[in-house]
């Protein structure tokens, strides 16, 4: 080999090693997947046959990415027109002061279902500890500025959906005994829960059905059919989309819109649009 074919071969390498990188870094963290699929719910009303229940998860608003990205997502998603939307918690990354007016720059142009909007915490949400019960309430204050119905082990019926929202697996006040002990099985009921790990608590009192959660980010990061090397849940099962509990709930997992880190490979964030059905 010739010392030019030597370099050259190098530098060929070099380009290869580092396409990767940028990849995972500039393009992917802020290249948006709509996952548009169906939700076949039990009791459903006739008339919501067809309509359009968007879920957002894990914003991340902070320091650590450009947090005008959401706002740009946010946009493109109106385009879908939803019904209801949810967002299933971690509206910022550590809760400073500073996020909490970034949250209300970017809630400002939240997606809003035309027929209703909830949410609720994520472990985030409750500052750097998870145990900042005052940041949690500034967090719900701002997001009910904007129009957001946050439930805390809690319930709310609205247009023939009954939404059942936990407090975060991680947070102090997690106490979903408080609504799974009055809820409704007669009811169209889907829970929103952040933390997928709660699904395998003793607290579900024979509910069946959807349970729409975050956290996992999907891992950020995966080498495909082989391995997902972080995920911050005990139940290494639950990284992200369908998950069959086989009991008669069924487990959705959303990859977030935002991120811990800027760094995705192979685990697009995701916006989830329902379409919504009779079982």
């Amino acid at each position: 080999m010739t010392r030019k074919e030597f370099i050259k071969r190098l530098t060929y390498l070099s380009i290869a090693g580092a396409f990767p990188a940028l990849y995972s870094w500039q393009v992917e963290p802020f290249w948006v997947e709509f996952v548009q699929r169906k939700l076949p719910v039990k009791n459903l009303p006739q008339w919501l046959e067809g309509k359009i229940l968007m879920q957002i998860s894990d914003l991340h608003v902070g320091d650590r990415f450009d947090w005008n990205f959401l706002i740009k997502s946010f946009r493109e998603a109106k385009g879908f027109n939803p019904d209801f939307v949810v967002y299933t918690g971690d509206f910022v990354n550590h809760g400073t002061a500073q996020e909490q007016e970034d949250l209300k720059k970017v809630m400002k142009e939240a997606v809003m279902g035309s027929l209703a909007t909830f949410g609720i915490l994520g472990n985030h949400d409750y500052g750097r500890n998870w145990k900042d019960t005052g940041c949690a309430e500034n967090i719900c204050r701002i997001l009910r500025d904007y129009g957001i119905t946050i439930l805390r082990n809690d319930q709310q019926h609205s247009h023939g959906l009954n939404f059942i929202g936990f407090d975060d697996l991680w947070s102090p006040n997690f106490r979903p005994s408080e609504v799974m002990n009055q809820y409704d099985l007669s009811k169209a009921n889907i829970v929103l829960c952040h933390n997928p790990d709660a699904c395998d608590r003793n607290i579900w009192n024979g509910y069946q059905g959807w349970i729409l959660s975050g956290h996992t980010h999907g891992g950020q990061c995966r080498v495909p059919g082989i391995i997902t090397p972080v995920l911050p849940v005990k139940n290494k099962r639950y990284v992200s989309g369908e998950i069959d509990l086989e009991d008669g709930r069924r487990l959705y997992i959303n990859r977030a819109l935002g991120h811990s880190f800027q760094l995705r490979f192979m685990v697009r964030p995701e916006i989830t649009v329902f379409t919504l059905t009779q079982t």
